[in-house]
């Protein structure tokens, strides 16, 4: 049976190890010799039986492995880092890092800029920021909050707190039309070129409306595909093909004639945006303080959380 007591030996010096690329510059931070730390690691990849670093000559790298075990440590030491610094400060402050995952185009315009200000009220929060359209396995990749577009996954692992949502419409670049035509059936959408974003699916769908307000998928030739907003945006700007987008991100396109709708009569559909964060007893304070921050900002008209 493993000693209990000796279960983080050998975790600073490879985290710092990692973090520096060398025995000897995390030597010179935990104050000790460049052999002791090599030791002390040797002994922890030992202990748990997982190559953790490729030595060589010239320099350290960490394994598939030690990469996987750097974030885990990372994680643990912030959450001990986290709650001495909250026992200090007194239980109710919100103190530490806090790993979020936002989707780019909407988290940068409408995410970001309350995040940005909570720092500055409370001078113990630490943020990591991380932009994707993809959706990451938050428990596993120890992401503490990610904003989620469109429906979410049964996932016990998980809550869920819904922040708002985005409306649909298809639109495309007006030399585009001139050039190809305006398409006046969804089945089109299997002919023509057409820009998506990330998929999880092989299949690449279109949310639609009917007359009746139901939503159902269409299937869509994806000839390009993106994996930011704006980029899609910038290719349908282009000519480059239809593209299937919040209004919320191309508004101000509409207005100004540079895209156009197109099969307006399918337009309606709407996707919810939620803040999700894995399932805990106790949401810690510097948690709390992002997620009531972001359900505040949703409840402002024309916050960009509802259409």
């Amino acid at each position: 049976m493993k000693d209990p007591t000796r279960r983080f030996d050998g975790i600073p010096e490879f985290v710092e190890t990692a973090r520096t690329g060398s025995f000897t510059s995390a030597a010179a931070l935990l104050d000790v010799t460049a052999s002791a730390i090599g030791k002390s690691v040797s002994r922890l990849e030992a202990r748990i039986g997982t190559k953790l670093l490729h030595r060589t000559t010239r320099r350290l790298t960490l394994t598939a492995e030690g990469e996987a075990y750097l974030q885990s440590c990372l994680t643990i030491l912030g959450e001990l880092d986290g709650a001495e610094r909250g026992l200090a400060a007194g239980r109710a402050t919100p103190v530490g890092r806090v790993r979020i995952d936002l989707p780019a185009a909407f988290g940068r315009r409408h995410v970001m800029p309350v995040l940005t200000g909570l720092p500055v009220l409370h001078g113990g929060l630490d943020l990591t920021v991380m932009f994707t359209e993809r959706t990451s396995a938050i428990v596993d990749e120890g992401v503490d909050l990610a904003v989620r577009i469109g429906a979410l996954d049964d996932d016990s692992d998980l809550v869920a707190r819904r922040l708002g949502t985005q409306k649909l419409l298809i639109c495309a670049a007006p030399k585009y039309i001139e050039q190809y035509g305006m398409p006046q059936t969804a089945v089109e959408l299997m002919q023509r070129d057409c820009i998506i974003g990330w998929r999880r699916k092989p299949r690449a769908t279109w949310l639609l409306q009917s007359d009746e307000g139901q939503d159902r998928l269409q299937e869509v030739h994806a000839r390009h595909e993106f994996s930011d907003g704006d980029a899609m945006v910038d290719a349908t700007l282009a000519g480059c093909g239809l593209c299937q987008l919040p209004t919320w991100l191309v508004a101000g396109h509409l207005r100004s004639g540079t895209l156009v709708p197109v099969l307006e009569q399918f337009a309606g559909s709407e996707m919810p945006i939620h803040a999700i964060w894995p399932r805990s007893s106790y949401i810690q304070p510097k948690l709390r303080v992002i997620i009531d921050a972001l359900a505040e900002s949703a409840a402002v008209p024309e916050s960009g959380f509802n259409p």
